[in-house]
């Protein structure tokens, strides 16, 4: 199954340029689902039919759905208190019923990634189309599983679990109740799920495809966006220009704007495939609507971007790990090595990556940032690297 990740700047038509794509990829025979967060329904509104909690068929082989975050935080804090009540009735809490229970910020964030990773193993659909929030949560979105996971690792590392038959004694010890088994066992139970929604975004039939109006505001939106995807390992496989006025207008207004699109589309040009969707002169609505868009297929390539580590050593005497940041400053960049992992941050954008296996061997001996390429030098450790190489 493919899967096709679509988000931009807000109020850039994303999820209408989402519903398109669905429809005209459902109307190839691709059975497709169409996957959204928002709260309101906007998917719906361009499909001309309700969606919600539950899957609804919007057309032949076109399947939209809107994942209900309130039900699946209920499920999931009732399942907690059901684990935990031991150690609830110590500390004397008070348990909370479903029907008091609202949504924590972040819950609909969780609640997609969820469902995705649930439609990504069905094996019911051939593509998965999702309609991601506006970019800088989606960009967040992105990043929550990797991190998440690094969180579990260090709060509850597995080498630890080998200390439970020990904790009765040090309870005894103590005079009071030490964590029990299901402490490791939802997050073992947790890191597995992480797990599943980070081998779907970084499959090699998944994509990520922007989606913005051509001018400044547009054109600072793609250019932080695809700097934060690329410090995830991602390269969007299109960049839809929506509302694209014609070339030849008349009227003095539109002119000014259309002179002001063309500029940005020039500047897109050379860094992204620029794919025009044209303006209707009003919000598209329905499947007409939708179908006059003309939105561009689903490509086969995927969006990873291999970070390769060249080995130098006989002519420099280093290893060199290669990261593209197309677009990034060099005042606005900062590397930290901790223990095995690499500290990297561009402007606000922060990433911490475990280095390859090669280079946990290895000592930082510099770094550079040339036409977009982040390229670290890595220098053997003599009491580290393998005798004789």
């Amino acid at each position: 199954m493919r899967t096709l990740l679509i988000t931009g700047p807000g109020g850039s038509g994303r999820s209408t340029i989402a519903a398109a794509t669905a429809q005209a990829a459902a109307g190839t025979g691709t059975r497709t689902l169409l996957l959204g967060a928002d709260r309101g329904d906007t998917l719906g509104a361009a499909l001309g039919v309700v969606t919600g909690a539950a899957p609804v068929e919007a057309a032949e082989n076109l399947t939209a759905w809107r994942p209900d975050a309130t039900e699946s935080f209920r499920a999931d804090l009732t399942a907690f208190q059901d684990r935990a009540s031991t150690a609830l009735e110590l500390l004397g809490a008070a348990r909370l019923d479903a029907e008091e229970v609202t949504p924590l910020p972040g819950a609909e964030e969780l609640a997609l990634l969820r469902a995705l990773r649930d439609a990504a193993l069905s094996e019911a659909y051939d593509l998965l189309v999702v309609d991601l929030p506006p970019t800088p949560h989606a960009l967040a979105l992105l990043a929550l599983p990797e991190e998440l996971r690094r969180y579990l690792r260090r709060l509850l590392p597995a080498e630890r679990q080998a200390a439970r038959a020990l904790r009765p004694v040090l309870g005894r010890l103590a005079g009071v109740p030490m964590p029990s088994e299901w402490l490791y066992d939802t997050a073992g139970r947790w890191d597995v799920e992480l797990a599943a929604v980070e081998a779907v975004l970084a499959d090699r039939h998944t994509s990520v495809r922007l989606v913005a109006e051509p001018g400044p505001a547009g054109a600072d939106a793609v250019r932080e966006a695809g700097l934060a995807l690329a410090l995830r390992g991602l390269r969007p496989d299109a960049l839809v220009a929506n509302r694209v006025l014609p070339e030849s207008v008349e009227d003095t207004w539109l002119a000014g704007l259309n002179a002001q699109q063309r500029k940005t589309l020039d500047e897109w040009q050379g860094t992204y495939d620029v794919r025009h969707v044209p303006h209707l002169g009003h919000d598209p609505r329905g499947t007409d609507d939708l179908a006059a868009l003309a939105v561009p297929g689903v490509n086969a390539a995927g969006s990873t971007v291999e970070w390769p580590v060249t080995d130098r050593l006989a002519e420099d005497g280093v290893l060199v790990w290669s990261i593209a940041l197309p677009g990034a400053i060099r005042d606005e960049l900062d590397l930290v090595r901790r223990g095995d992992e690499l500290v990297v941050t561009v402007g606000r954008f922060r990433r911490i990556v475990p280095l390859p296996s090669a280079l946990r061997r290895c000592t930082v001996a510099g770094a550079a940032l040339r036409e977009g390429e982040l390229r670290i030098r890595f220098a053997p450790d003599p009491d580290l690297w393998p005798q004789g190489r």
